[in-house]
């Protein structure tokens, strides 16, 4: 067994590995992933306990960590700091106990093998923005990446691993037996992520936010950031894109969708921790890693700017409503922001919610039938009834009620889902008319000692609403260990026998894509 020690500094997040109960081998050669996506606003700093089979299929990076800020005799302390982080379950045991001559017995227990067989489908993941990394995709043991954009510079890259790599039929992704090969091994998804939200205005709106002027550039960016850039930094806004409109880029992504008929929408949603990178120094842009592609943070300095959420919602609505018309599903991304994002998503379905009979209202639907019910123990007229066996909810429009054109997507993945229980049930309650689903990654939900919450969510959710995702952006082994650790740990929460438990993840993630 190993650690993969992660840890950031101001370009990179590195991924180190050192054998249980030895020194660091070569604290030179490291992995290291770009930071400017899922770890820009938090501390990078975790041990996740994997087991590996062999190296990575992809090149291995060698960087000497104190040209990085990180000097070779502090990796030792960086380990420290990311073991106190830890959540619950990512600490190694003691693997060794001492013998009556001294000497180190190793008593470790031993993995079960991991079923690969049974179909690994990782529901989220950002392998476009190292696109060198691709390449490895074909030694993958994982089946299906579903592999997101999330700005102007990644869409055609998705568009082009999808043309190499892409299912394009629901049959290839129902085969029990689906050939590893180069194709058939992604499904895309096209949508605006809100970190980048501040780069469209919506032109439909009554007054948009900018008019194609230069003065207009800086009133749209005073208009959706805050603190004003115009108040705190006159020069901040000059340096931002043009902005878009928003109707071009639906009509974009509509067609993207037309093209590509198993593609999703995504990733899009709301954050409200989220700040925006300041302005390329000359040093930055000298030391910039090529491979990355363009548009992230890349290790800049976060300005004190954040987009303001009514105009994240406006922006996440818009691509909503898309992929209700297209008949969707959507992955959606929420930090700090629970309550708001579930009252816009919410906001798409109004006037289509199931109507949820009471008990009492159901036996009115048969006037005449033996009622074998206790009055005494009767529900109220309020209280919906759920269980097992009970007549399915009807939909709101099917009682004649004038609800509108449906805009709503049929199907919705919360994508490392960090609300509390409380939360998570209003997505499932039976009156909704989507069907939500929650997935979990270790690069986020077990990265910043967030397990407790975590575990505590997976157990409530619905076992047929539960996926799994890796959200890393480099494709290869340390892929494929991230998503075998957290099936692990999932099966392990819910009680499920391993095989098992795969195989049903699984069949969730073919519901969420086909429906």
């Amino acid at each position: 067994m190993r650690y993969v020690s992660t840890y950031c500094n101001q370009s990179y997040v590195y991924m180190s590995e050192v054998c249980v109960g030895a020194e660091w081998s070569n604290p030179a050669i490291t992995t290291y992933l770009p930071k400017h996506r899922a770890y820009d606003t938090r501390l990078a700093a975790a041990a996740v306990l994997v087991d590996f089979t062999g190296p990575p299929t992809y090149p291995v990076r060698e960087k000497n960590l104190t040209s990085h800020g990180t000097p070779p005799t502090s990796i030792a302390s960086s380990l420290s700091m990311c073991l106190q982080h830890c959540s619950e379950g990512a600490t190694e045991p003691d693997s060794q106990q001492n013998t009556n001559d001294g000497s180190a017995q190793d008593v470790s227990p031993r993995r079960e093998p991991f079923p690969w067989d049974a179909g690994v489908f990782d529901a989220h993941c950002h392998p476009t923005d190292t696109m060198e990394s691709i390449q490895a995709i074909h030694a993958m043991k994982a089946r299906v990446l579903t592999v997101m954009a999330t700005r102007s510079q990644d869409q055609m890259l998705v568009c082009e691993v999808a043309d190499r790599h892409g299912v394009h039929d629901s049959e290839t992704l129902l085969s029990p037996s689906l050939p590893l090969t180069d194709q058939s091994r992604l499904i895309p998804s096209f949508g605006w992520h809100p970190w980048f939200s501040y780069q469209l205005y919506d032109d439909k709106a009554a007054n948009p936010t900018y008019d194609g002027t230069p003065a207009g550039k800086l009133a749209h960016y005073d208009q959706v950031l805050a603190p004003l850039p115009s108040s705190k930094d006159a020069a901040f806004s000059n340096g931002l894109a043009e902005p878009r409109p928003l109707s071009d880029f639906i009509e974009d992504t509509r067609r993207r969708l037309e093209k590509y008929p198993l593609a999703l929408v995504g990733e899009v949603g709301l954050d409200k921790a989220f700040r925006l990178p300041t302005a390329w120094t000359s040093d930055e842009q000298a030391s910039r890693e090529e491979a990355l592609t363009p548009g992230g943070r890349e290790g800049r300095r976060l300005s004190p700017f954040r987009v303001q959420m009514a105009h994240q919602a406006a922006i996440l609505r818009a691509q909503l409503e898309l992929a209700g018309r297209m008949d969707r599903p959507v992955s959606v991304h929420g930090v700090q922001a629970h309550g708001v994002l579930y009252d816009t998503i919410a906001s798409t379905w109004k006037g289509h919610e199931k109507e949820v009979l009471s008990r009492r209202q159901k036996r009115q639907i048969a006037p005449g039938a033996e009622d074998f019910s206790d009055d005494t123990d009767e529900d109220s007229d309020d209280e919906p009834a759920i269980s097992k066996g009970s007549n399915p909810p009807r939909l709101a429009a099917d009682t004649g009620k004038n609800a509108g054109p449906r805009n709503f997507p049929p199907r919705i993945c919360l994508h490392s889902y960090s609300g509390h229980v409380e939360q998570l049930k209003m997505y499932i309650h039976p009156k909704v008319p989507a069907k939500v689903y929650f997935s979990f990654s270790i690069a986020v939900n077990w990265s910043t000692g967030g397990g407790d919450k975590t575990e505590e969510a997976i157990r409530a959710i619905p076992d047929d609403r539960i996926l799994v995702e890796s959200d890393l952006h480099i494709a290869g082994a340390q892929m494929d260990t991230m998503l075998e650790e957290v099936c692990r740990r999932i099966c392990h929460i819910k009680g499920w026998d391993l095989r098992a438990g795969v195989t049903t993840l699984a069949k969730n993630w073919q519901a969420f894509v086909l429906g």
